[in-house]
């Protein structure tokens, strides 16, 4: 069964956490509203033991991280260093370049990330890729994510809100990536006025009770709640989005 601790993407938090004194701030609300546990993502000019501290202040873990691509494949050394200094295990990717998302430019990414990857892997650390739409163009009948799950081994942050936002079902995604589907992005899609808009979770469209029921047949880690772009205060719609969780039996 899946982590049941709540975590938040702290992307969502992205300009709240520029400062050590912002991000005790943010992680102060974080305890309040009851989280557990965090990704560490959008929050570049804190080093990995400034952010610690803040966990290890409000008790709250880190659990994954996304780093960007230019990162791992230049500073790869770097890369490690915060991991270790953040005392997080792994170690995530939010998505490959937009412009190598075709058959020959994903496997020129494949190749650029190798080193990386197994850098990553010696360090006895776990390397995740982060799904958005654009994965799921295709060509000659086969998406970009096709290539990326057959011809690497990479496990997967799986973004269910980027997966029905690409008309792919989230609970069949998860269930045939199976234990490659190691962290999962709790985010819902609603519409309104016609327009498709990220929503707190348990507030949109999708079929959490079905998602959530997939990842456990997945064998997935943990779940966090993300939302890019809220339509209120961030801190409100992460504390809909834990209350709503709350009530399916998460804590």
């Amino acid at each position: 069964m899946m982590d049941r601790r709540i975590g938040a993407q702290l992307y969502t938090l992205r300009d709240y956490g520029k400062t050590e004194e912002q991000l005790d701030e943010t992680f102060a609300k974080l305890k309040e509203i009851g989280y557990k546990t965090v990704q560490v993502s959008g929050m570049p000019a804190l080093t990995g033991a400034q952010v610690r501290k803040a966990c290890d202040k409000y008790g709250i873990e880190p659990i994954v991280t996304h780093r960007g691509y230019d990162e791992y494949v230049n500073k790869t050394d770097e890369v490690i260093k915060y991991h270790e200094e953040l005392g997080c295990n792994i170690c995530g990717l939010g998505c490959m370049p937009g412009e190598l998302a075709n058959p020959e430019g994903v496997l020129k990414f494949i190749e650029n990330m190798k080193p990386a990857v197994e850098a990553v892997r010696k360090s006895g650390r776990c390397f995740v890729y982060h799904n958005h739409a654009f994965e799921f163009q295709k060509y000659d009948g086969k998406y970009i994510m096709d290539m990326l799950i057959e011809k690497t081994d990479f496990d997967f942050v799986v973004d269910v809100y980027w997966l029905a936002y690409a008309g792919i079902n989230p609970a069949k995604f998860i269930r045939g990536l199976g234990k490659r589907a190691k962290i999962i992005h709790f985010k819902d899609l609603a519409i309104i006025n016609n327009e498709i808009v990220m929503a707190e979770v348990l507030e949109g469209n999708l079929d959490f009770d079905e998602i959530i029921s997939a990842c456990d047949e997945a064998g997935a880690e943990a779940a966090f709640v993300e939302q890019d772009i809220c339509r209120r205060n961030p801190f409100e719609s992460l504390k809909i989005s834990y209350d709503n969780l709350k009530a399916k039996g998460f804590n």
